[in-house]
């Protein structure tokens, strides 16, 4: 217990320094799982509001396929860019391998389901009354489109966060893509266990904390947010 107590008080004083090296490894973490974020979201949003308004030939196919690629693990993901992106695949090339890009392109394979299917969800539980009366109005298909965004904006709000937790918090994808070379592909996960390996408790529950403090805050924010509008 005492050995518990030692490393939560070390890993808190450590947070608090802003170690240069704990920093770092935050800031690598944040901008790569922000860009894949909002990549994702720039593609899925879009692609969730179109399989939600229209109506076409296995529509229900694809909607299960979606829902079955939101349990998709992230080493199955990493392997198959990894084949993509490696010295003898089709993309090796571009020389992506061990680089923040690959773990973007792989982050965003993951997290694109999630959004489009989150986003699905959001506008399916709008009532209909709203399209029926934007339709009534006159407005045509676009200008009714902005009005049931508008009125969904909070739950797709909300999966562009579970997005974020999702691939902020994965290591396959990080430690295979990114080789958690320090300074430039190192992340709170991958950072996470190989401190743990190295027996090295204190910086890993630090990167520990700050993750779970990330999430917490980010939650928060939407609630607010969500508070406010109902305002």
């Amino acid at each position: 217990m005492g050995f518990l107590t030692d490393s939560l008080v070390s890993a808190v004083l450590l947070a608090i320094s802003l170690d240069r090296e704990l920093m770092e490894i935050v800031m690598v973490s944040l901008r790569v799982s922000a860009s894949s974020t909002l990549i994702a979201s720039i593609l899925g949003i879009p692609l969730g509001i179109v399989v939600a308004f229209e109506t076409f030939p296995g529509k229900r196919f694809v909607i299960t396929i979606l829902n079955t690629l939101l349990a998709l693990p992230t080493v199955a993901i990493g392997l198959f860019v990894y084949a993509l992106i490696a010295r003898r695949g089709i993309f090796g090339p571009l020389d992506l391998l061990y680089s923040q890009k690959a773990i973007i392109i792989g982050q965003v394979i993951l997290i694109i389901p999630v959004i489009i299917t989150f986003t699905i969800a959001a506008i399916n539980h709008i009532d209909d009354r709203y399209h029926k009366t934007a339709m009534t109005l006159g407005a045509n298909r676009r200008q009714t489109a902005l009005v049931i965004f508008r009125e969904a904006r909070y739950g797709i709000v909300a999966a562009v966060i579970a997005a974020f937790g999702r691939v902020v918090s994965e290591v396959g994808i990080s430690m295979m893509l990114g080789g958690n070379a320090r300074g430039f592909t190192r992340t709170i996960t991958t950072a996470m266990a190989l401190e743990y390996d190295k027996g090295e408790f204190v910086l890993a529950v630090a990167l520990g904390i700050i993750l779970i403090s990330i999430s917490f805050g980010l939650n928060l924010l939407f609630h607010l947010m969500q508070g406010r509008g109902k305002k």
